[in-house]
């Protein structure tokens, strides 16, 4: 009998745990290492005075991946998971403009726009059919691996390529559907869970919003950090063996082969390694420089990454109904206060920002009260802004935003307070200058320009997680531990 091929899998994210359970029910010896005491990585929670947060994403978007993967391991994730869909998606608020409630409805949709652009309604059904065959021409490109220039000039693919329409960023793609400033807006501003800007972000990523209007925008009970729960759950079912508290300090090399990794409480050999823990920040921790040439602590330094995020977590007396569960509002100076975190590296004077209140959810928060989760997009890391500084101020500054949807006096009714900034994600989540969603989604870093799920510096270590192929976001960061899973299936020639 062949003896059973050991895999070690460092970090519990949503690509960790999606990679444990595939690996598990493939037959691998699968241990599953995380630092922190509990799984998810960013889609994790605080818990704290009977207040529930997610510590990073709030909603769940496009969950077929994931349900596929479930489906894989013998289970249903609509059975395993209370999943509510939510209608409104969310409220988008235009300072000094209106607001639009966004729904999968499309003649709702027509409706709302209208109220913006007579002209602009009836284009929407265009939108929605050009993104429909986008995606259905790019699934094939997201769900493969990619490993050189000539896979994408594949005769198969070679077609797709003015799709690409790499002259257009998100936001002048969507000009060939919408006059409004606004409606394109709303339309565009998905770029941001990328950690880009519309502006700049490649037209192929306009594929987000109608993502959310064809399929819809759950909440998971008890927040998504719920999923990453129960994904640890179904991991151990299939045999993993999943520690937390548990930071891995070295990877254990044969020349350019890992053979296994030290923790701060044992030595585990493994077949494979598969790193799930953030990119950047692992291979200036785990990787020696002089293993890397292509992604040298040199060159990784000269890359481009993500925006960051400032949060406030708040655990408030009292309810507000008047927020919906979602809300998003986009300052009347967007375009400048993108130009801020992405260009300048500076804090904006008057932020967009987005606020969560799960008010449909009655776990997140005791009777009476609202577990508030409040983000402000701003730039990572950076010389040009001083944390010790700047974090009281910001704080301030947040809450008087709040203000614009019709939040007065938060301060009086605060009982739990957290503030994360971007030096708290590098130092408390290892997260590399705090550029929450990985390196940037350009052009020159997507594709095979990417880190690669094999990773092609070492031998025996594979890459998920959104600094790999396909990218960010949840669903593409399943789709990431989907792509890992099946090359190590295939090069450990494991069970199908």
């Amino acid at each position: 009998m062949a003896k059973q091929k050991r895999v070690v899998i460092v970090g519990a994210g949503p690509g960790g745990l999606a990679s444990a359970m595939l690996l598990g029910k493939a037959g691998a010896d699968v241990t599953l290492l995380e630092k922190r005491d509990q799984v998810g990585g960013r889609t994790s929670s605080i818990r704290e005075n009977g207040f529930t947060f997610d510590l990073g994403p709030t909603f769940f978007l496009y969950p077929q991946v994931l349900q596929e993967i479930y489906s894989h391991c013998g289970y249903d994730l609509y059975e395993e998971v209370d999943m509510l869909r939510l209608d409104p998606h969310y409220r988008l608020y235009f300072e000094g403009r209106g607001t639009l409630e966004v729904k999968s409805d499309i003649e709702h949709m027509q409706r709302e726009i209208g109220k913006f652009s007579a002209e602009d309604g009836p284009r929407f059904k265009n939108f929605m059919e050009d993104n429909r065959r986008k995606l259905t021409a790019f699934k094939p490109i997201l769900e493969r691996p990619f490993s050189s220039m000539m896979e994408l000039v594949n005769p198969r693919y070679v077609p797709l390529l003015p799709l690409l329409r790499t002259n257009h960023s998100v936001e002048s793609d969507l000009r060939r559907f919408f006059s409004d400033e606004n409606i394109r807006l709303a339309c565009a501003f998905q770029s941001k869970y990328l950690g880009m800007s519309p502006y700049t972000c490649p037209s192929i990523f306009t594929i987000l919003s109608f993502l959310e209007y064809e399929y819809g925008i759950f909440h998971p009970k008890g927040g998504c950090a719920a999923v990453s729960r129960d994904m640890a759950e179904k991991a151990q079912s299939v045999g993993v063996d999943l520690r937390l508290n548990e930071p891995v300090r070295k990877i254990k090399f044969d020349g350019k082969r890992a053979t296994g990794v030290i923790s701060e409480k044992g030595e585990y050999d493994c077949d494979a390694l598969v790193i799930n823990a953030d990119f950047a920040h692992a291979m200036g921790e785990l990787v020696p420089n002089e293993l890397r040439k292509r992604w040298s602590d040199e060159r990784l330094a000269q890359k481009k990454y993500s925006c960051s995020t400032f949060m406030l977590y708040l655990g408030l007396d009292g309810e507000y109904p008047q927020l919906e569960h979602h809300n998003i509002f986009l300052t009347s100076d967007y375009k400048e206060n993108l130009e801020d975190i992405q260009d300048h590296h500076r804090l904006s004077e008057n932020p967009s920002f987005y606020v969560c209140n799960p008010r449909r959810d009655g776990s997140m928060a005791p009777e009476g009260k609202t577990a508030l989760y409040v983000l402000l997009p701003i730039t990572h890391e950076h010389p040009n802004v001083d944390w010790d500084k700047e974090t009281k101020r910001y704080r301030d500054l947040a809450l008087r935003q709040l203000g614009k949807l019709g939040l007065k006096d938060i301060e009086s009714k605060i009982e739990f307070e957290k503030v994360v900034t971007p030096p708290v994600w590098r130092s408390d989540y290892s997260i590399y200058r705090g550029a929450v969603f990985n390196l940037a989604h350009s052009l020159d870093q997507m594709l095979f320009l990417r880190p690669q799920n094999r990773f092609e510096e070492l031998q025996s270590v594979y890459l998920t997680g959104g600094g790999t192929h396909p990218g960010s976001g949840l669903p593409v960061i399943y789709e990431s531990a989907r792509i890992t899973s099946g090359l190590i299936e295939r090069d450990m020639k494991l069970a199908q």
